[in-house]
C-alpha cells in the first residue's frame, strides 16, 4: 500500500543542546491513499435517475393513448407528463380529476406506476445504501446490520426479496380491510370494491395520495374503518425499509440492541407526528370550514388524517383551501422533513432534520464534537445532511419565485404548491390545474428532484468521500 507521509513542525527558534535539539514540534501524519470507487460502479445515482427517467418517459407515452382516458381523446403530453411523473415519483398532484379523466386502462397504468416507482425508491435506496457502506469499509447499518458483509450478489437479491415481501405484506392488508369495509358500508359491488381496495391500499403504503374520488377521502372522513387503515399504511411506508427490517428482527427476538439510524429515525418521526396531529387538530378546532361542524370524535379522526398525510402522503378528508394560514404553515414544515430514508416518503427526511438538531445543539453548548445517543456523529455526515437540507431549500426557494413570476397566485398558495411538489405529497390549495404550463412542467421536474434528490445526492457525496493530501492555514472568518 502506497501513501503519503507529511510532517509538520511548530515551536520557536531551534536551539541545539547538548542532548539535542529544542524548541521545535516534530509531527509526522499518515495520509493513506485516495480510495476508488469499485469498478463499473463510478455512477450509480446515474444510473438510478436514468432508470427513473425511463420510467417517467414510458408513464408519459401510455397516458397520452386515446385509451388512457374516459373521452378517448388524447390527455396532451403536458398533462401525461405531469400525472407520470406524480404516479412514479409518489407524490399525487393532478392536473385533472383522477376519477373522471382517466379510463380503466389509465388508472391501471397509473397503479402500475406508482407501485414501480415505490418499489424502486425504496430498492434502489437500500441498494445505494449498501453500496455506500461498503465503500466505506463500515457495515451496512441501513439493512440492521444483517448477516451481510461482502455486499455480494446473494445480499442483494434478498434485500430485493425483502422489499417485495414487506411491500406487497403491508398494500395486502390495507387492501382486504379497505375493500371490506367498501362492500359492507357502502353497497359497493364486490368487485369494485375489490379495485378501490387494491388501489388505495397501493397508494397509501407508497405515499402516493392519487385516489379515486375527486375530492380524495372527504366522502370518509368520520370513517375510521377508512381512514385509520390508510394512516397505518401511511406511516409503515413512510418509515422506510430498513426501519421496518430492524422491527421485524426486534419482534422475532433476533436483534439485540437497535441501530443509531432506527433509533433517530424511529424517535423524530413519533415526535413530528404528535407534533403535526396536535397542532392541526388543535389550530383548525373551532374553523367552520373544516373541523368546527364535526363533533369531537370527528374532529379527532379528521386531525389526525391530516397530521399523518403531510409525511409525506398527500391523501385529504378536508378542503385544504380552507386551512388557516398557521395550519398551512405546519403542513409546510412537516412536508419539507417527510419521513424515514429508504422508503416511500419524500422530503428531506427525518434523520437528516433530527442530525442537524443535533449539530445545532452541540454547537451552542459548545462542545467540540456531536454526540447523538451514545455515538460519535462524522464530520462527513454533518456535511452531507447539511448539503441536503440547503439544497433542498434552494430548489424550493427557486421553484416558488419562478411560479410566483407566472402565476397570479399569493404566496402562501404557491409555496404550499412547491414544498407539496419537492417532498412528493400531493397535498394542493387548488392551484395546480391552473398553472400554466411551463409551472406544471417545473412542478414535475420538482417533483422528481424532490423524490430522487436526496437519496441521490447523499449517497453521491458518501461514494465521493476522499482524504484531502494537505491542510491549509486554519482561519476563522466572523460568523454572525
Amino acid at each position: 500500500m502506497s501513501g503519503v507521509i507529511v510532517c509538520t513542525c511548530s515551536g520557536g527558534a531551534a536551539k541545539r543542546t547538548a542532548t539535542g535539539w529544542t524548541g521545535w514540534t516534530v509531527r509526522t501524519t499518515w495520509l493513506a491513499p485516495r480510495r476508488r470507487a469499485p469498478a463499473g460502479l463510478g455512477h450509480p445515482a446515474r444510473s438510478v435517475v436514468l432508470g427513473f427517467g425511463a420510467a417517467v418517459l414510458l408513464g408519459t407515452v401510455l397516458l397520452t393513448l386515446p385509451a388512457a382516458t374516459e373521452s378517448g381523446a388524447s390527455a396532451g403530453v403536458v398533462t401525461a407528463l405531469f400525472t407520470a411523473t406524480s404516479a412514479v415519483c409518489v407524490t399525487g398532484l393532478v392536473v385533472v380529476d383522477t376519477a373522471t379523466h382517466w379510463s380503466p386502462f389509465g388508472e391501471v397504468v397509473l397503479l402500475g406506476l406508482i407501485q414501480a416507482g415505490g418499489l424502486g425508491i425504496m430498492t434502489l435506496a437500500t441498494l445505494l445504501g449498501m453500496l455506500v457502506a461498503r465503500r466505506m469499509g463500515l457495515r451496512l447499518q441501513l439493512t440492521a446490520q444483517a448477516e451481510t458483509k461482502a455486499g455480494g450478489l446473494g445480499e442483494v437479491r434478498g434485500v430485493v426479496r425483502r422489499v417485495i415481501a414487506i411491500s406487497l405484506a403491508a398494500e395486502a392488508v390495507t387492501a382486504i380491510v379497505l375493500t371490506l369495509r367498501f362492500a359492507t358500508g357502502y353497497d359497493l359491488s364486490w368487485g369494485r370494491a375489490v379495485y378501490e381496495g387494491v388501489f388505495h391500499g397501493v397508494s397509501a403504503f407508497n405515499n402516493a395520495g392519487f385516489a379515486l374520488y375527486a375530492t380524495s377521502m372527504t366522502p370518509y372522513a368520520t370513517d375510521p374503518w377508512i381512514t385509520v387503515p390508510v394512516m397505518l399504511a401511511i406511516i409503515t411506508g413512510g418509515l422506510g425499509f430498513p426501519v421496518l427490517f430492524e422491527l421485524g428482527r426486534r419482534l422475532r427476538g433476533r436483534l439485540r440492541r437497535w441501530t443509531l439510524h432506527a433509533r433517530v429515525t424511529l424517535m423524530t418521526y413519533a415526535a413530528l407526528l404528535v407534533f403535526g396531529v396536535v397542532a392541526i387538530t388543535a389550530i383548525e378546532w373551532s374553523n367552520p370550514a373544516t373541523l368546527g361542524p364535526l363533533g369531537v370524535p370527528g374532529k379527532l379522526l379528521v386531525g389526525a388524517f391530516h397530521g399523518v398525510n403531510p409525511r409525506t402522503a398527500g391523501f385529504n378528508s378536508l378542503d385544504v383551501a380552507q386551512l388557516t394560514p398557521a395550519s398551512l404553515l405546519v403542513t409546510d414544515f412537516l412536508m419539507f422533513i417527510g419521513g424515514g430514508s429508504a422508503g416511500t416518503a419524500g422530503g428531506i427526511k427525518v434523520t437528516t432534520f433530527a442530525l442537524l438538531a443535533f449539530v445545532i445543539a452541540a454547537e451552542i453548548r459548545g462542545e467540540p464534537s456531536v454526540h447523538v445517543l451514545g455515538r460519535r456523529l462524522s464530520a462527513e455526515v454533518q456535511r452531507q445532511a447539511l448539503t441536503v437540507a440547503l439544497l433542498g431549500v434552494g430548489a424550493v426557494a427557486a421553484s416558488t419565485f419562478a411560479l410566483l413570476l407566472i402565476t397570479g397566485f399569493p404566496l402562501d398558495a404557491v409555496l404550499f404548491e412547491t414544498i407539496s411538489a419537492f417532498g412528493t405529497v400531493g397535498m394542493s390549495t387548488g392551484i395546480t390545474a391552473a398553472i400554466p404550463p411551463a409551472g406544471q412542467v417545473l412542478l414535475a421536474v420538482l417533483m422528481f428532484i424532490g423524490r430522487l434528490g436526496p437519496i441521490t445526492l447523499a449517497a453521491a457525496l458518501a461514494l465521493r468521500e476522499r482524504a484531502r493530501r494537505y491542510e491549509l492555514p486554519e482561519e476563522r472568518p466572523i460568523v454572525g
